[in-house]
């Protein structure tokens, strides 16, 4: 039985290296609603090192992207009501800006914890804080701005993409 708790379960077609559960090499997250917060644990492997033991910033710096995605997608469905992954409309984000911060070196050794916060909504912008920790130490925090690019309810050019 495959688990459809995390929202990336319902993103059909996605090959994001990041986020796609449908890239045979990614990094396949997987982001549930805790809270008040959106929270994803993730385990790194050697091939993602950028020196030996710590984790590669450009590795990091997608999850924090995929994740943030995540979160702002799942944002617009949960002020619907609490609207269902996988009922209509699809919504899509694509990063506006990212900010990290690294504030420590991050482990290959420790599980990984992101933590998302949505800080503010403006339209199609959703801002949101991210913090990623490895075991009990925060290694990074950064803050990104999301735009939503597709919507499938609206059938015009203004789409980036088809969902």
């Amino acid at each position: 039985m495959v688990n459809k708790n995390f929202i990336q379960a319902y993103m059909e077609e996605n090959i994001c290296f990041g986020c796609g559960q449908n890239h045979p090499e990614g990094l396949k997250i997987e982001s549930v609603w805790e809270k008040d917060a959106m929270v994803c644990e993730w385990i790194p492997t050697e091939k993602y090192q950028g020196w030996k033991g710590l984790m590669n910033g450009g590795i990091l710096a997608t999850l924090m992207d995929c994740h943030t995605m995540a979160t702002a997608t799942a944002h617009a469905y949960k002020t619907e009501n609490n609207r269902k992954w996988d009922t209509l409309p699809i919504y899509r984000y694509a990063t506006g800006t990212m900010s990290i911060k690294y504030l420590k070196p991050t482990s290959i050794d420790k599980k990984i914890f992101l933590k998302a916060k949505i800080k503010e909504v403006k339209g199609k912008k959703t801002i949101i804080a991210c913090e990623i920790w490895s075991g009990e130490e925060k290694t990074a925090e950064g803050e990104v701005v999301a735009i939503r690019v597709f919507d499938s309810s609206l059938e015009n050019e203004n789409n980036i993409f088809k969902g």
